[in-house]
């Protein structure tokens, strides 16, 4: 008797059937994950640059202590004419050129001013230049841009009629530049929903999350599995703690939502003399800002110089190396990095920031330091930003303070809301202005009118 086998095709359910026969979408994921590995190869590159940049800034300082008076205005301002000459949308920290990407009034062939492939490439040179200078800049609004810019360019090679749109390419490439450059894939994928995205359908992408964990992959890869700021030995949090957290909290609430009014105002512009002269001559500006936080610096004997990766992870480690107005100063070299027009980032110096409330607060109230240094991070982020979630959950992944998770929720949720009763969101601002830059729309002729 012959034996009968069943039919191949009842093995599988229809939708399974669907799957493994629809060759569009299986190009599409592999055009997606293929350009997702370059967007965390573009971060990983930026990051190495940067890493360079630092360490030659540093040599030239140690060897040359006043080298920065000439060096840091004089890179700033060719900083500045080369990027108002060759990539004017990569000014500035590369989030709100994403944000804006995402408007509805962009159409798709103006979306270049904002994110492209070869934007990707100047903004790597262009802020590993910035942190060359010797600017408090960081790379990590930028690697936002770098990713996008990548994941924006796979659209050319995905089939026609492909379901991933080239909004959904924006989030999941900047979502990927926040994974891989603070080696955090969770913050990766809430900054992509708190931030980037405002539409359920682009959260909940399974090829966003594959493009994070993908990048993140790379990253960990690359420079190891190790947090970005090491772990911390965080003490038990009691209620006698609970008096510096909240000052914690209203400190860092006030200061980042100054901060970012401040910031948003002065690349608004205005009426005033330095707005005035920022506008008539910007390549000078942004050598007087540069003049400026070399002298900081120099005050500072170099502590306000670069990021400031180097202090916060000192600071987390128990070692005291600031003085009483290191915060003060490190806000007005961050707002004047920011100011010069130079390309860069505010991600690191906010988290440096943060680190210096948290360490005063601790000395005053005679407290542990590395849990109040922790919050003092969160918090100031997160006012600085108005993404709390965000804020948290990168903290937290980048001192592996899993332990901390309610009280860096709490601390960022209350500083957030301080923030927002000072200042508009930053990054939308900076977005709107960005949508400036767009060319004036052609009048619709009159119905009646020869064409």
């Amino acid at each position: 008797m012959k034996r009968r086998y069943p039919d191949p095709s009842t093995w599988l359910s229809d939708e399974a059937r669907d799957e493994l026969s629809d060759w569009r979408r299986w190009a599409a994921r592999t055009v997606v994950i293929a350009f997702a590995a370059l967007a965390g190869l573009g971060v990983i590159a930026l990051t190495w640059l940067s890493e360079r940049a630092l360490e030659t800034f540093q040599s030239l300082h140690q060897a040359w202590f006043w080298a920065p008076l000439i060096w840091t205005p004089a890179l700033t301002a060719l900083i500045v004419w080369l990027t108002r000459r060759c990539a004017a949308g990569a000014a500035g920290s590369g989030i709100p050129q994403v944000l804006a990407a995402q408007d509805p009034a962009v159409s798709p062939e103006d979306r270049g001013l904002f994110v492209s492939l070869r934007l990707s490439v100047a903004k790597v040179i262009l802020t590993a230049a910035g942190i060359l200078a010797g600017l408090s800049i960081g790379r990590e609004g930028p690697s936002v841009q770098v990713a996008a810019g990548i994941m924006h360019h796979a659209r050319r090679w995905l089939p026609r009629r492909s379901a991933v749109n080239e909004r959904g390419l924006l989030v999941a490439g900047g979502a990927a530049g926040i994974a891989a450059a603070f080696n955090t894939p969770l913050g990766g994928v809430m900054f992509a929903i708190e931030e980037l995205s405002r539409r359920p359908e682009d959260r909940a992408s399974g090829l966003l999350i594959g493009a994070i964990v993908l990048a993140g992959l790379l990253a960990v890869s690359i420079h190891g599995n190790g947090a970005y700021f090491g772990r911390i030995n965080a003490a038990d949090l009691t209620v006698s703690m609970w008096a510096p957290g909240l000052l914690i909290a209203v400190a860092c609430g006030l200061l980042g939502g100054l901060f970012a009014r401040v910031l948003v105002q002065s690349l608004r512009g205005g009426d005033d003399r330095f707005s005035r002269w920022r506008a008539r001559y910007p390549v000078r500006f942004a050598a007087g800002c540069g003049l400026v936080v070399a002298v900081i610096g120099l005050v500072t004997q170099g502590a306000t110089f670069g990021s400031g990766y180097g202090p916060t992870r000192a600071l987390l480690e128990g070692q005291d190396t600031t003085h009483g107005l290191q915060v003060i100063l490190r806000l007005i070299v961050t707002w004047l990095s920011a100011w010069s027009g130079a390309p860069g980032g505010i991600f690191a110096p906010a988290l440096t920031i943060g680190a210096g409330i948290g360490h005063d607060v601790a000395a005053w109230t005679q407290h542990p330091q590395p849990a109040l240094i922790a919050l003092g991070m969160a918090g100031f982020l997160a006012a600085a930003t108005q993404s709390p979630i965000t804020a948290f959950i990168i903290v937290m992944e980048m001192v592996e303070g899993h332990a901390m998770v309610l009280s860096l929720m709490g601390c960022a949720m209350l500083s957030s809301a301080i923030a927002k009763l000072i200042s508009p969101p930053l990054y939308d601002a900076l977005a709107t202005l960005q949508l400036q830059r767009l060319p004036p729309a052609h009048p619709t002729p009159p119905a009646d009118s020869p064409r």
